[in-house]
C-alpha cells in the first residue's frame, strides 16, 4: 500500500474530518458575505481566522481545526438629532426659524383676496 504525503495545506484542510472542517469554513465565508452585503451603509468588515493546531506524540501528528467569523455590528438606525425645548424635545432647532410653517394667516387673507376676484 503505497500513499501520498500531504504537503498541501489547502489539500490539509479538505481531509480534516472528512471534509467537514472545509464545509463549515464555507458556511462561515457565506454568512459574512450575506452579512456584508446587507448592510445599511454598503460599507463593514468580516473577518474569518482558521486555526489549525498540530499536536506532535511519537510520531503521529494530530490535527485540530478551529474557524470563528467576526462579523460587522449591525447599525440598523441613525441618530435623529432632536434640541431640548421646554421641558421636552423638539425637531427643530430653537434659534432657527420655521420655513414650513409659514404664515397661516396671509394664507387665508389671500383665499379671501382671490374670492373677492371672482
Amino acid at each position: 500500500m503505497s500513499t501520498r504525503p500531504i504537503r498541501k495545506f489547502d489539500t490539509l484542510l479538505g481531509t480534516v474530518n472528512r471534509g467537514r472542517f472545509a464545509e463549515k469554513c464555507d458556511e462561515h465565508l457565506t454568512t459574512a458575505l450575506e452579512t456584508l452585503e446587507a448592510l445599511p451603509n454598503e460599507k463593514g468588515t468580516a473577518t474569518i481566522t482558521v486555526t489549525v493546531t498540530l499536536t506532535y506524540d511519537s510520531g503521529r501528528i494530530d490535527v485540530k481545526p478551529a474557524v470563528k467569523s467576526k462579523l460587522p455590528e449591525e447599525k440598523a438606525f441613525s441618530p435623529t438629532p432632536f434640541w431640548a425645548f421646554e421641558g421636552g424635545l423638539s425637531v427643530q432647532h430653537p434659534s432657527q426659524m420655521d420655513m414650513f410653517g409659514g404664515p397661516r394667516v396671509a394664507a387665508d387673507q389671500d383665499r379671501d383676496r382671490d374670492r373677492d376676484f371672482a
